[in-house]
């Protein structure tokens, strides 16, 4: 391991794939903690429909950036970033290495490249935006952009509700296309990136999310998002496994049809996590069926 800088080593890959396993296997070896890097499980209200790791996963090995925010609070990569960077500085002062876990593409990105500085948006036009996204679909989102932003339209980022939404405000709000402040310039860290990711068959990785869902139902996901109905035009709630139930409590479909929708759209997701992860050509491949991958992984160090 490098005497000069400390390590953050990231456990990355699409959703169901296990990565939450291997990192506290990893974190437990080494005697470190893990930082998450999901968009989601950040927040307290939403447990199952997240598959935030178990409580018994979560006394093994000390986690942050778990269930320590309201719902109702908005965070964005930027918010991650700083807490991150901050949350490293203390921890290095006992570790070498810190573990991240977590399947958010911009989070990690934003964690080991930096963002780009932006300006402002304004707030009445995202409101307006999420509102229009919200009555008319992603579909609506795919044909304003690409009157709007023609450039953003053919940049690869259109099957992404979030990023579209960003795209179109912030051309609403600036007069310019979010492109333009792309620079691709990586921030200097005092710490070194190792990246590791997991992966499986495709039809084994969809087997395993298929399974995952029929685990949340049984454990009560209908239940957690009935809780959250009143909050659902939050941006939060916003993802799978929460919208597709109140649609259901709408009327929109039946329940059988929210569950399978939840299962196909978990496995759009993971298709689009991948897209994002293959493009990176600083991640080390792994299969994460094989045994031992955590001492693999290990190696890099």
């Amino acid at each position: 391991m490098a005497e000069t800088k400390k390590t953050v080593l990231i456990i990355a890959g699409p959703t169901a794939v296990g990565k939450t396993a291997v990192a506290i296997e990893i974190a437990r070896q080494l005697g470190t903690e893990i930082i998450s890097a999901d968009s989601r499980q950040c927040y307290q209200e939403m447990n199952i429909g997240t598959a935030r790791p178990a409580p018994d996963e979560l006394s093994a090995v000390k986690h942050h950036f778990i269930a320590e925010y309201p719902v109702t609070k908005e965070l964005t990569a930027a918010d991650y970033e700083r807490t991150v960077i901050e949350l490293l500085e203390q921890l290095f002062r006992f570790h070498d290495t810190v573990v991240i876990c977590g399947g958010t593409g911009l989070y990690i990105k934003a964690l080991c490249d930096g963002l780009d500085e932006m300006p402002p948006v304004n707030r009445e036009i995202n409101d307006e935006v999420e509102a229009l996204y919200n009555q008319h679909g992603i579909e609506w989102l795919q044909a304003t952009i690409q009157a709007e932003d023609p450039s953003f339209h053919t940049s690869g980022e259109i099957h992404n509700p979030a990023r579209l939404i960003r795209a179109l405000v912030f051309i609403r709000s600036t007069g310019k296309s979010i492109l333009l402040y792309r620079t691709n310039t990586k921030k200097e860290r005092p710490f070194r990136t190792i990246i590791a990711g997991l992966e499986l068959p495709r039809e084994v990785l969809y087997d395993r999310i298929n399974q995952r869902v029929e685990l949340m139902i049984g454990g009560g996901l209908e239940a957690e998002a009935r809780a959250l109905y009143p909050l659902k035009e939050l941006k939060n709630l916003q993802t799978v496994g929460y919208t597709e139930f109140f649609d259901f409590f709408d009327g929109r479909c039946t329940r059988g049809e929210a569950i399978d929708k939840i299962k196909q759209h978990t496995r759009n997701y993971a298709k689009r996590q991948m897209t994002w992860f293959k493009k990176n050509k600083e991640i080390h491949w792994f299969d994460a069926s094989v045994t031992g991958v955590a001492n693999d992984i290990i190696g890099l160090l």
